[in-house]
């Protein structure tokens, strides 16, 4: 507002000094994709400390830039990939079979109590 009243008409944002805006360069992009490959299972804080950047912009490079998402404190392709939807069919298919062979073998019962009851002379049990 108090630049409009001073007769400033540009709606841009000046230049400002200091660090950049962002550190969503694509060199960083490549070294946290290859950081991923090697290993999976790094959190968001590790890889911000080896990187020297902040986390935020590591989980915008990873969710925008990289396609993952965040899945039981993990980052993975949002996407599977052609051998691993092959791979989860075989394995239905693969429960499928056995399903009837392990209903075959499943035995029902109610659950009527028996006792056994042996029958004593007044002369065993004195003994």
């Amino acid at each position: 507002m108090k630049g409009f009243s001073e007769g400033t008409e540009c709606v841009t944002d000046e230049e400002r000094s200091g660090r950049s805006a962002t550190n969503r360069t694509e060199e960083n992009v490549v070294k946290i994709r290859e950081m991923f490959r090697e290993n999976r299972r790094l959190t968001v804080r590790k890889i911000a400390e080896q990187v020297s950047i902040d986390r935020e912009t590591v989980r915008k490079i990873l969710t925008e830039d990289l396609d993952m998402r965040k899945v039981c404190a993990k980052m993975v392709p949002k996407e599977l990939t052609e051998e691993q939807k092959q791979r989860r069919v075989t394995i239905c298919q693969d429960h499928m079979e056995r399903q009837e062979d392990i209903l075959g073998h499943v035995t029902t019962d109610d659950e009527t109590w028996v006792y056994q009851y042996d029958p004593e002379t007044k002369r065993q049990i004195a003994q």
